[in-house]
């Protein structure tokens, strides 16, 4: 018997990603009303044995949620606007993910650094920088948080996070895949991306404070080499949280980051719901045909 697997995905433009073992479905709703699924198998690196290992896992898991984050929102942006004429180079992708990733360091790494050393000569020791450095990090990304959540392109793709949390909360209790039954459960996910981020933000304080005050440009350098680092040991944490979250003391020390997901989620409506759905009932779709194939194989 197949080990248990966890569905999940993020939301785009007008649409909302699913994972399921060996593909990947992306359902988008057209201009027209229409709503188009696009399956393709997930290379490798990002279903092999490696993903499995601790640690390790985490930078995977990363990496996937950029380079495929990044195809995908190209691919909702063409379908969306009816421009499935364009194609996905490459190039396209390397260059967004180039700029995704100098944003996301610059933002919340190097700016809060650059504002704490500003008090540098105030502070008296390694933890109060770290601390004050990590307490400005937080304080930036929920401002980001609030200010994007104010635009309407943005409070579409809030509510396509909500819907794709739903969906897979429906999954997951076992209920109809279907728009009544899905809408009664919660916008919240104990495996959430935004959850992740917090945990990220937080264990920052601790690993830049043992590092100490260097030279500037060694504080420099580690905000961004660390990185990595950092996520792998986040996932973790996300991901022991995720396999105890009917423990009280768990619940409650992951509350914080389950709260930060009413920043990014909203309520769907049903034509989110039905194109979440879409994507969701394809991949597990894909996945009970593969086990049929492969108890078929084993028996032959």
């Amino acid at each position: 018997m197949a080990d248990k697997f966890y569905y999940g995905g993020q939301a785009i433009i007008e649409g909302v990603v699913m994972r399921g073992r060996k593909a990947m479905a992306t359902a988008v709703r057209r201009p027209n009303g229409d709503i188009v699924v696009d399956t393709v198998p997930l290379a490798a690196v990002y279903t092999g044995r490696v993903r499995k290992l601790p640690f390790l896992r985490g930078i995977i898991v990363l990496l996937e949620t950029l380079v495929l984050g990044v195809k995908t929102l190209i691919y909702s942006a063409n379908v969306s606007l009816d421009e499935e004429g364009e194609k996905i180079t490459t190039g396209m992708v390397l260059g967004l993910l180039a700029i995704s990733l100098s944003f996301t360091v610059g933002l919340f790494f190097i700016a809060p650094l650059l504002l704490t050393k500003l008090l540098d000569p105030y502070i008296g020791s390694s933890f109060v920088f770290s601390l004050i450095e990590g307490v400005i990090r937080v304080a930036i990304f929920l401002a980001y948080l609030g200010l994007i959540g104010r635009m309407a392109d943005i409070k579409r793709v809030f509510a396509y996070h909500g819907a794709e949390h739903k969906v897979v909360n429906a999954f997951e209790a076992g209920v109809p895949l279907e728009v009544a039954a899905v809408k009664e459960h919660s916008t919240t996910h104990v495996r959430c991306g935004t959850s992740f981020m917090f945990s990220v933000l937080i264990l920052a304080i601790i690993v830049f404070a043992l590092i100490g005050r260097p030279s500037f440009w060694l504080m420099l350098l580690s905000r961004v080499v660390l990185i990595p680092v950092i996520a792998a040991i986040g996932y973790e944490i996300n991901h022991f949280g995720a396999l105890h979250a009917d423990n009280a003391l768990v619940r409650m020390m992951l509350a914080p980051g389950w709260w930060l997901q009413s920043l990014t989620t909203r309520q769907p409506d049903d034509g989110q719901l039905e194109v979440a759905l879409s994507a969701l009932k394809r991949v597990v779709e894909i996945d009970r045909l593969a086990e049929v194939a492969a108890v078929q194989a084993s028996s032959a």
